[in-house]
């Protein structure tokens, strides 16, 4: 539990501030309705319940209204506060790019000392004679960036070869019934010359 240091305390009620020993539990913005002591309002104005009566008798034995905000110790409020709490959680760009750099350069260095590693330490058995066997592409790994990029291309090949293929299927349909559709009209021509030859030559049997 902290102790409530109000910037000053009613001088009607001659308080200052309490001592280190008295510590308080709740603190109210208005008094009980029975008490005696007339209400004030305003941001300089605070009312404590202490912990124990010691407190009270503590706090009643100091004199003079006495501020926790000094020149030498400013206590920030209102908008003075505000401008002050926004500033601070700004962060500061060049603060946070060392930051990064370290950080980074730290990993960078991580990784590459578990490179070195995996390296001397390929090939070679361990205490029970296991070799432990780790794949090594030739291909150095593309970056996610890349990567990605290379897949949607190929997709995107993928995708372009499909719809050439149905065209050509479709194309081919086309060609094959058109060609069919001839045939047709080439077998009813040559059937229509037959009926007329065997009409002229009055040989015509329909059944």
């Amino acid at each position: 539990m902290s102790p409530v240091y109000p910037l000053s305390l009613g001088e009607e009620l001659g308080m200052s501030l309490p001592s280190s020993s008295s510590w308080v539990t709740e603190s109210v913005t208005v008094p009980h309705l029975n008490s005696s002591v007339a209400q004030q309002q305003g941001f300089q104005v605070a009312y404590v319940v202490f912990q124990k009566p010691s407190g009270v008798s503590a706090a009643l034995t100091l004199r003079g209204p006495l501020l926790v905000s000094t020149e030498s110790h400013p206590v920030k409020s209102g908008i003075h506060k505000w401008i002050s709490d926004y500033a601070d959680s700004v962060t500061d760009p060049e603060a946070l790019r060392v930051e990064v750099d370290t950080f980074m350069e730290a990993y960078d260095q991580k990784i590459a000392a578990e490179e070195e590693k995996a390296k001397e330490e390929e090939g070679v058995p361990d205490e029970e004679g296991w070799v432990k066997v780790t794949r090594r592409g030739r291909r150095p790994v593309l970056p996610r960036t890349e990567a990605a990029s290379l897949r949607v291309l190929e997709k995107e090949k993928r995708k372009r070869a499909r719809k050439e293929l149905l065209n050509f299927y479709a194309w081919q349909h086309r060609e094959t019934k058109m060609e069919h559709l001839a045939q047709l009209r080439k077998k009813f021509e040559e059937d229509k010359q037959r009926i007329e030859l065997m009409r002229a030559q009055r040989k015509f049997r329909p059944y």
